[in-house]
């Protein structure tokens, strides 16, 4: 059996989860009739303590609404270089809503209060984009997992609320985020204007994320999330798979976070590797040394039935997921230690 160790989105429903949503109660979503996804956006929205929440079928298309429901065409999103919605979402912030990214250089994906400050457009100067809107992404997919000290957050937040910004977060990883600092979902949700929550990765659902929010941005995500094309029927089939997740699957998302840092450890200690980046969560990014053929070692481990990530510049990544077993790590941690001696 293959050991796909290249995204916490690879996983598959547990028989657990399949019996969920074989007995979900649905209805015509379109009309706010299914009784699961219903369910699933309240819960999401008391978790956060805002007043509504809605469900989509992708983290991209609930960023996406996130940054048109912010901004008018000609604006500036503050984000940082190694953001998701930069990065990985087919430049469908300039597409969607016709917005420029103002990208900072923060660490592992992570930037401060003050840097915030410096990337603000001068709002009377009409030469430039008008600043109106600071994303943040935690954990960070780019940045190794990373987490965001929440006291920098309220830093950052103080800042928006100066200067009239909104903030959003891209929480597709939040779960993990929570698991490892023991802070509460509630926390973000007194910080934030918008954020969305993914029930793919961590949790384990095959499709959908939640993006809950203010009033005054919710009253206007169902309109977006139907020009966007998310309008859907008897979903409630997926909902209840999101709830089967957050029931079952977030505190044993510290197992995931133990192997990802046990895997970095030996990772650490073996001689053809360069550098591994702090490992908090479930992601871990490596380098090797130059000395080491990179497509040779990543063949290797194919043959050997491992599946990882190039990112690219010479950095892999290794994420680890409820569908990574404990038998599966000790062949990864053998099949590491194998190389040394290939």
């Amino acid at each position: 059996m293959i050991i796909d160790l290249r995204s916490d989105t690879v996983t598959k429903p547990s028989k657990g989860m399949l019996e969920a949503m074989l007995n979900a109660r649905v209805g015509d979503d379109v009309y706010k009739e299914d009784e699961t996804v219903n369910r699933l956006e309240k819960r999401i929205a008391e978790l956060f303590n805002k007043p509504q929440a809605l469900f989509f079928p992708s983290g991209t298309m609930a960023n996406q609404a996130a940054l048109k429901l912010h901004t008018n065409s000609g604006d500036q999103v503050i984000c940082d270089k190694y953001s998701h919605i930069f990065n990985y979402e087919g430049g469908g912030a300039s597409f969607n809503s016709g917005i420029s990214c103002k990208l900072l250089d923060g660490h592992r994906g992570m930037f401060t209060a003050e840097q915030v400050i410096e990337a603000i457009n001068p709002p009377d100067f009409y030469h430039s984009p008008l600043s109106t809107l600071v994303c943040l992404e935690n954990t960070t997919n780019k940045g190794g997992g990373a987490c965001y000290d929440l006291d920098e957050i309220v830093k950052i937040k103080e800042v928006c609320d100066t200067h009239g910004l909104g903030l959003h977060l891209d929480g597709a990883r939040l779960w993990n985020a929570l698991v490892a600092t023991g802070q509460t979902a509630s926390s973000y949700g007194e910080l934030f204007d918008t954020i969305s929550v993914c029930l793919s990765k961590g949790l384990g659902a095959p499709m959908g994320s939640v993006l809950v929010g203010k009033q005054q941005f919710m009253n206007k995500a169902m309109r977006v999330r139907k020009v966007l094309g998310g309008g859907m029927r008897q979903v409630g089939f997926m909902a209840a798979a999101g709830l089967y997740g957050l029931d079952h699957n977030i505190e044993r998302m510290s197992d995931d976070h133990a192997k990802a840092k046990e895997i970095a450890g030996l990772l650490e200690s073996l001689s053809y590797v360069k550098s591994v980046e702090k490992t908090e969560t479930n992601i871990l990014i490596f380098n090797l040394k130059e000395t080491t053929d990179e497509a040779a070692f990543v063949s290797y481990l194919f043959d050997n039935d491992v599946i990882i990530s190039d990112m690219g510049q010479g950095k892999l990544r290794i994420v680890t997921h409820y569908d990574y077993s404990n038998a599966s790590h000790k062949l990864v941690l053998d099949v590491l230690k194998k190389f040394e001696s290939v």
